[in-house]
């Protein structure tokens, strides 16, 4: 799979009146920290808190131009479900989100405010993708992936087009990478618009089926994934997985004490509140950082749809204590 640069311009059109051009960030503490020009890709800004509304707007957009569709669907452990509630609202039609569990309460409400409706199953992806067929077989809804669809990783090529087009010369792009949506589509505009520059995929160690996967040339399924981030849980899919092997793509992998540290700087630091799933390429960044010493790296910071109420009720607690 290739995308051109004037094909990665229809979808920036195409998608442009759901999202925003999100900012790009620097800070000197983590130039100094790494030794080179960091330059922060700030997605956590963006419509529904997450890099998510790109894919789902580019493929609700292009269904409806074929089809006028009333009833979309789609697992989700949240941002995904929150894009596509809001991107299937936008249209006048309706979303049914499957989410396991375990996920973040903030991302559930998040998704009934956009106007989608939830329907809850066991924290697994076969659970996920077994509810969400029966979801389709009772109401006739149209399944969104969250990831594995071309649909999608065009969509989501339009996050890294953004940031080489505002930005020159960059050496690396970093990306956290679940299922490949983000990393996939990173790829590939980097090899439309700027193809020296190298994306590097960031993974928890806790669920590295995409550095397995890349390791052993086939795709290898994620189990029991360990990791306080939450939307990088999921199998890598097979059209991301595709691009990653054509392209040669590295994965990075980082422990759950470095995603926890990078999360904590980023907050005293830049002020910003990013989720755990985009604190894993800010690790990354930290950990290898003889890598990027004296380079230009790109972080896209994914997305910040973080659950507050758990460090509200930590501060209770130690109030009343």
């Amino acid at each position: 799979m290739n995308l051109s640069k004037s094909e990665i311009e229809r979808v920036r059109r195409r998608i442009a009146p759901n999202i925003r051009n999100t900012p790009l960030l620097t800070c000197l503490y983590f130039d100094e920290m790494v030794g080179g020009d960091i330059i922060f890709k700030c997605e956590n800004f963006q419509k529904t808190g997450s890099f998510k509304i790109r894919g789902a707007s580019n493929a609700v957009s292009k269904l409806q131009q074929s089809a006028n569709n009333a009833l979309f669907t789609a697992h989700s452990s949240g941002n995904h479900g929150q894009a596509l509630a809001a991107a299937a609202r936008r249209v006048n039609a309706e979303a049914i989100i499957v989410m396991p569990q375990n996920a973040p309460r903030v991302k559930v409400e998040a998704v009934k405010h956009y106007g989608g409706q939830v329907v809850m199953c066991k924290a697994n992806l076969e659970e996920r993708e077994k509810t969400c067929k029966t979801v389709m077989k009772e109401t006739g809804a149209v399944f969104i992936p969250p990831y594995d669809s071309i649909d999608i990783i065009e969509g989501q090529s339009t996050c890294a087009a953004e940031l080489l087009q505002e930005e020159k010369n960059f050496d690396y792009i970093l990306t956290p990478v679940g299922g490949g949506g983000l990393l996939s589509g990173s790829v590939l505009a980097a090899k439309a618009l700027h193809p020296s520059t190298t994306v590097i995929g960031c993974e928890p160690a806790g669920a590295d089926d995409a550095y397995q996967s890349m390791k052993m040339k086939k795709r290898i399924p994620q189990k029991s994934p360990k990791t306080v981030a939450d939307g990088l849980r999921t199998s890598l899919g097979k059209h991301n997985f595709r691009v990653l092997i054509e392209n040669n793509t590295q994965i990075l992998t980082v422990s759950e004490t470095e995603i926890l540290d990078a999360l904590r700087q980023v907050y005293e630091r830049m002020k910003i509140v990013i989720e755990p799933s985009c604190a894993v390429p800010v690790a990354v960044l930290l950990k290898y950082k003889e890598l990027f010493a004296g380079k230009k790296t790109g972080v896209i910071l994914s997305g910040g749809n973080v659950d507050l109420q758990v460090f509200f009720n930590d501060l209770d607690k130690k109030i009343t204590a």
